[in-house]
């Protein structure tokens, strides 16, 4: 076929690519309870499905070369400035594997959603909101401008609030989706900041026009403070941070549980949290100009992965487990990014949203299987009782705490190598990662050994999940966590290799790490100690019982390390005492003016037309009364 033909083809494609969800969201949302479960799943996951297969079919124009690019314009937007912001997708291969795992597990993720939610009332309501959530990442991952990005970035906010509390009538969940739209906006605030700064220093935010010009790299010299890079590196980090869940903005992650599992698995697995990794590996130019930032990159990663290592090992609930567990993956991406292993990073993106849609997934299975117990500790024997679905599991869990052979192994040795002699992360990181690995695999194992086996402690009767809707996806994930780290990615022409041009020598490695072949050794053996460790402390021992610990250091791990507790005191009791005293303010004060003014105005009016002919007679007498009387 004509090339000619074939780009043509293309950028139709990816025109419709982000809106077949969209579409999907306004049937669903308009029609609502008219349509039937079948009609309402077919229109939902089709839409993300066509969005699938767009994907694939795109992937065959970036597989040509690494550096094959498409822009599709659809419309012109406004003008800022000189410069005219567009509605306009470009896909490189950095946005093609983010487009790839967004609808490609989306699409799984859909589909177990849709036999998961069967029998909610408000089904067709539940599956538009994942639709627009689809939507929203896709628009973030494939936005040409950073305007466009940040509409996405702001719709997927908006989604995780309304699915976090879509059971809002039992107020925790409510108050754990006010809480993940209020903690998310601080970052946002950030965010937003940061790109007013980048335009005022820039002129532009189309981001091949940040990249491919003297806009990002003279910056330095161009600005007229020399450290504006910093800070504009900085509030692009604060963005990232509130959305990916990372100290010290992570408290939500975990109350976000109070939704649907399917929405816990798009949230942890191809969404929301993975917006942060996205947006600093897109701006790399710019962080890449500013090691200080890069390190602490590094700290605010290596920090949260081993906070969330310790508060995952002392929860009761399986969710908020693998809760903290994706607060502490995500650790290690901003580990590998903060020592410029961008490659790393993102593999470790893709190879974790295959494993942990399928933890979550088959978690989902569980907890329907036990009556919506969440409890590991009023679980126990599971092995036996549901085999198929304890051994997917166990394959994600194989994943997590990276067992050789799995793709987490792959991305997450990839990101430990690159550590030790990146000049922006060094040795500490490194043994802070293995630190981290240690800890993966003590929490990992103790899940599963209180999980799935010894004895049963649980009331009700276990139903095995047979629907072959819930169980196709988890297979093909399953497959995935295994075999995923085969996928190669060649991201060569968006990123910049790891050694860096000379001026953006922040992430070179020294080279005393060259012949530091000891450092693989021991990040393969530290999951395996983990597990004899797990072994000793957990695995039920015959005619024993599974004890809860409530000494004062678990509970203060249960509850994450007290951050919550932390910020009540610091932030809102304070602002709750301020806004007490100062309810009476000026501004409330003109407030309440106008409306008292309104309203007396209102009353007087309404008295005059009470209905009564002598009264209405007697006024227009008064009336002409003082008209001639100002006449004459």
């Amino acid at each position: 076929m004509d090339s000619t033909i074939v780009n043509s083809l293309a950028m139709q494609v990816l025109s419709w690519l982000p809106f077949y969800p969209l579409i999907s969201f306004l049937l669903l949302i308009t029609l609502s309870k008219r349509l039937s479960w079948q009609l309402a799943s077919f229109i939902s996951v089709g839409a993300v499905g066509l969005s699938a297969l767009s994907s694939f079919y795109l992937l065959q124009s970036v597989m040509v070369a690494p550096d094959s690019q498409l822009t599709a314009v659809l419309w012109q937007w406004f003008n800022l400035g000189e410069e005219t912001i567009n509605v306009a997708l470009h896909l490189d291969s950095l946005s093609m594997v983010m487009t790839l795992v967004v609808s490609g597990v989306g699409l799984l993720i859909h589909a177990y959603a849709a036999s998961y939610m069967h029998s909610d009332e408000n089904f067709s309501r539940f599956m538009a909101y994942m639709n627009l959530f689809i939507c929203a990442m896709l628009l973030l991952v494939l936005a040409d401008n950073l305007v466009l990005l940040y509409l996405g970035w702001e719709g997927v906010g908006l989604c995780s609030f309304l699915l976090i509390g879509f059971w809002y009538q039992q107020p925790e969940n409510a108050l754990a989706a006010k809480k993940a739209f209020i903690v998310t906006r601080i970052g946002d605030t950030f965010l937003a900041i940061g790109l007013f700064l980048l335009f005022r220093e820039t002129g532009t935010l189309t981001i091949a026009s940040l990249f491919d010009g003297q806009n990002i790299t003279s910056l330095h010299t161009t600005s007229s403070d020399s450290d504006m890079p910093f800070w504009i590196a900085l509030l692009l980090l604060g963005g990232a941070v509130g959305k990916s869940a990372q100290l010290p903005l992570q408290t939500w992650l975990p109350d976000a549980m109070a939704g649907p599992t399917p929405v816990s698995a798009l949230i942890h697995a191809a969404t929301m949290v993975t917006a942060g990794v996205y947006l600093i590996a897109r701006m790399q130019g710019l962080f890449l100009l500013t090691p200080e930032v890069m390190t602490l990159v590094c700290w605010v990663g290596a920090l949260t992965l081993l906070l969330a290592g310790f508060a995952a090992l002392a929860q009761r609930d399986i969710k908020r487990v693998l809760a903290y567990s994706t607060m502490s993956q995500i650790g290690y991406m901003m580990l590998a990014l903060g020592a410029g292993a961008f490659s790393a990073g993102i593999m470790h993106l893709m190879t974790h949203a295959f494993f942990k849609a399928l933890l979550f997934l088959t978690a989902g299975s569980i907890i329907l299987a036990l009556h919506h117990q969440q409890n590991i500790f009023k679980m126990g024997g599971l092995f036996k009782k549901l085999p198929l679905i304890s051994i997917l599991f166990f394959i994600g869990i194989a994943a997590l705490i990276a067992f050789p052979g799995t793709s987490g192994f792959v991305s997450k040795e990839a990101i430990i190598a690159e550590l030790y002699g990146s000049a922006t992360a060094g040795p500490v990181f490194w043994y802070m990662a293995i630190l981290g690995a240690f800890i993966t695999s003590i929490y990992s194992f103790r899940l599963v050994f209180i999980t799935f086996f010894g004895h049963y402690r649980g009331d009700e009767e276990v139903h095995p999940v047979k629907e072959k809707l819930q169980l196709v996806p988890l297979i093909i994930l399953a497959a995935l966590s295994i075999a995923g780290g085969l996928i190669s990615l060649d991201l060569s022409a968006v990123l910049i290799a790891e050694t860096g041009p000379d001026t953006n020598n922040a992430a070179q490695m020294s080279p005393e790490s060259a012949d530091a072949s000891w450092l693989h050794a021991v990040a393969i053996a530290t999951p395996f100690v983990g597990a004899i460790i797990a072994y000793l402390l957990y695995f039920p021992k015959a005619n024993s019982t599974v004890r809860t610990s409530n000494f004062a250091l678990s509970n203060f791990f249960a509850g994450g390390l007290g951050f919550d507790r932390l910020y009540q005191v610091l932030l809102v009791t304070p602002f709750v005492f301020l806004a007490r005293i100062n309810k009476s303010d000026l501004i409330d004060q003109i407030v309440n003016g106008i409306s008292w003014n309104v309203t007396s105005w209102h009353e007087v009016f309404s008295a005059t037309q009470n209905g009564q002919l002598r009264w209405y007679a007697a006024m227009i007498g008064i009336g002409l009364a003082l008209l001639l009387g100002v006449i004459l």
